[in-house]
């Protein structure tokens, strides 16, 4: 199987006038494989972030591969989609009009673009908000606009930086279950950084842990746990709780290893 996303061997150093450069990331390697939704975790500082930049080809990297589809990253892409923390909405337009923004030149006609926002604002949940602007909007609402300008335009790969890291914890866990219901129907592959443990064991086939800074993976841990049953049963059950508690341990180390390097 061609991998959906292999990164080998990539370093990536910040460099400012008059202070020491510092070393994001080191000599990281991994795979997602097509369809495969996976999330990286670890502490701040260790990189997460510039590595999904990377990827997007938004951040150049100093040594490595990156490849999205056997190609070389050399820039952004419409096979990468990204969602960001803050909505970045264009607070001009409406609920439909941040749906379509993307879908401007792909050679669809007006109604084409309409019919597509639509269906995506169908897909999260929003029907009856169409016209309204991101200040009537709840943050968990303006999320679910973002993921939906994202998915109107059909990426391959979906990457999610925090994506309800701003969110209170009841709109969080809505919105956890509804990205998962996304990526069953759609199939799509999706790499998502995190600082929540439970959340990237609840939603991931698959964790990467990484080091305290320079970031490197730490470990790969598959979560074998059973997605069919209701929420309230996945978070109570001992498949997800022994998986969670060996990545928080895990975590755990680097957070308090960074706390002693914080002078």
């Amino acid at each position: 199987m061609v991998a959906a996303i292999e990164i080998t061997g990539v370093q990536k150093v910040f460099s400012a006038k008059g202070a020491d450069p510092v070393i994001a990331l080191e000599d990281v390697s991994l795979a997602v494989n097509p369809g495969e939704f996976v999330s990286i975790i670890g502490p701040s500082g260790c990189g997460k972030s510039t590595l999904l930049y990377i990827i997007a080809g938004f951040t150049k990297f100093d040594r490595g591969s990156v490849k999205v589809n056997s190609s070389e990253v050399s820039g952004p892409g419409t096979d990468r989609g990204i969602v960001f923390q803050e909505y970045a909405l264009f607070p001009w337009l409406t609920v439909l009009g941040n749906t379509m923004y993307g879908l401007r030149h792909r050679g669809l006609s007006k109604n084409e673009q309409r019919e597509v926002a639509e269906q995506r604002i169908r897909d999260i949940g929003l029907v009856g908000f169409e016209h309204r602007y991101p200040k009537e909007l709840s943050g968990g609402m303006k999320q679910r606009v973002a993921i939906a300008r994202t998915l109107a335009c059909d990426p391959d790969i979906l990457l999610l930086d925090e994506p309800f890291g701003a969110l209170d914890s009841q709109t969080r866990e809505v919105m956890q279950d509804q990205l998962l219901r996304i990526w069953q129907e759609t199939g799509k592959t999706v790499l998502m950084v995190t600082h929540d443990v439970g959340e990237a064991v609840f939603c991931s086939q698959r964790l990467i842990v990484m080091y305290a800074r320079p970031g490197r993976v730490k470990s790969e841990v598959d979560v074998d746990i059973d997605r069919s049953k209701p929420r309230e049963f996945v978070m109570v059950s001992d498949e997800f709780n022994s998986i969670r508690n060996d990545v928080w341990l895990s975590v755990r180390e680097e957070v308090e290893l960074t706390t002693r390097m914080t002078p």
